[in-house]
């Protein structure tokens, strides 16, 4: 009985093994290459590179002052807001709004820590950098370095914080600059969750086709599109569902204030700015690897009106979209690709996107796929 036993679970394991081979899975047929491409979008949460520019990076007691720091409204000079009046944990740490003062959807602070850019126009290279713009805009939280030593002085405990990850407070700029790394060890550790895409994914890379089987078969479908015909896995990539670069998708770049320059004003910020991972505020100096992107970047004008590729997890917390805010619903980002005006993208460059032109059907599957990249 035992062996019998073992052999119907050898056939059984065979039997799977010859479905999962490439071509097959589950509800849908999929390549070879879309089967590579799926396999690509993980394993989540993938292995973090420590910030060798933050020294604060990765340390309990600095995550625990980024968090209290996160929602300390004494922090703004009006005393109104904190980090998290726009990056509300209760909504995916984004607001919701369409857009802010400057014009551009607040983005959600989930899985930074995998970033190489910040920002929409990619005009920090660092967490802590980006961090620091909103700490120091003056039409945010407007503070200064003297606010800071001040609210050092009358907090005991939060002088003892941090003490603790910096030394003795300087009466500098680099006190703002402390604050902000500790900001950003914090928000290190924001990472989404695990999705249900992740365990079909998964399920995929070792074989197991009950666990596969679960996956819905119009998100299936919509995958299929994803890694092949709509080839959005192009920018898409990743575990993170990002390749981290920026790109003109047709989106209007003009706003009540003019045009918005996008990546091309970023990089003109980030080279100008004396916070980037070539300035004096890196901890690991010269020995940070991460600064050779920023050493080699140059301004071109295909740059003009190119923004940040986001990440697609945990999407459906995140509404609205783009970086203007513009497209409401995942429906409604899927129909811009659909039906997308080639003749409002530029001119040089590579041309990548096309109108996809999907049927209606298509167009909700792919809406099923990407509300599965969420939490359930």
């Amino acid at each position: 009985a035992a062996a019998r036993r073992s052999a119907a679970a050898g056939l059984r394991a065979w039997l799977v093994g010859l479905l999962l081979l490439p071509g097959w899975c589950g509800a849908v047929d999929f390549t070879a290459d879309e089967r590579a491409r799926i396999l690509s979008h993980g394993p989540w949460p993938p292995v973090r590179v420590a910030d060798a520019s933050n020294r604060a990076d990765g340390q309990p007691e600095a995550i625990e002052l980024g968090r209290r720091l996160f929602t300390d409204r004494r922090l703004a000079a009006s005393g109104e807001l904190a980090c998290s009046s726009c990056h509300d944990p209760a909504r995916g740490f984004q607001d919701g709004q369409r857009f802010t003062r400057n014009h551009r959807n607040t983005p959600a602070l989930f899985d930074l820590a995998f970033a190489r850019w910040y920002g929409w126009d990619g005009a920090q290279d660092s967490l802590w950098a980006a961090t620091l713009r909103p700490l120091t805009a003056t039409d945010e939280l407007a503070v200064t370095p003297q606010q800071v030593m001040r609210l050092l002085r009358a907090d005991a405990g939060l002088h003892t914080a941090y003490r603790q990850v910096f030394g003795a407070p300087p009466a500098t700029e680099r006190v703002l600059v402390d604050m902000a790394k500790a900001l950003a060890a914090y928000q290190a550790t924001l990472v989404s969750p695990r999705t249900p895409f992740d365990d079909f994914r998964d399920a995929l890379a070792r074989g197991d086709l009950a666990a596969a089987d679960r996956y819905p078969p119009a998100a299936q479908r919509g995958l299929k599109l994803f890694v092949g015909e709509a080839r959005c896995w192009f920018c898409h990539t990743g575990p993170a569902f990002t390749n981290g670069e920026f790109a003109d998708i047709g989106r209007p770049f003009f706003t009540r204030q003019g045009a918005d320059p996008g990546r091309w004003g970023g990089l003109k910020q980030l080279l100008a700015s004396p916070y980037n991972r070539l300035g004096p505020h890196n901890d690991a100096g010269a020995d940070d690897p991460q600064a050779v992107a920023t050493r080699h970047v140059t301004m071109e004008p295909r740059h003009f009106g190119e923004f940040k590729v986001p990440g697609l997890r945990g999407l459906r917390a995140t509404a609205p979209y783009f970086h203007d805010g513009s497209a409401a619903t995942l429906d409604a980002v899927v129909d811009h690709y659909a039906d997308l005006d080639e003749t409002r993208l530029h001119a040089d460059g590579e041309r990548i996107l096309r109108a996809l032109r999907l049927t209606p059907e298509q167009r909700q599957d792919l809406v099923a796929f990407l509300a599965t990249l969420g939490a359930p």
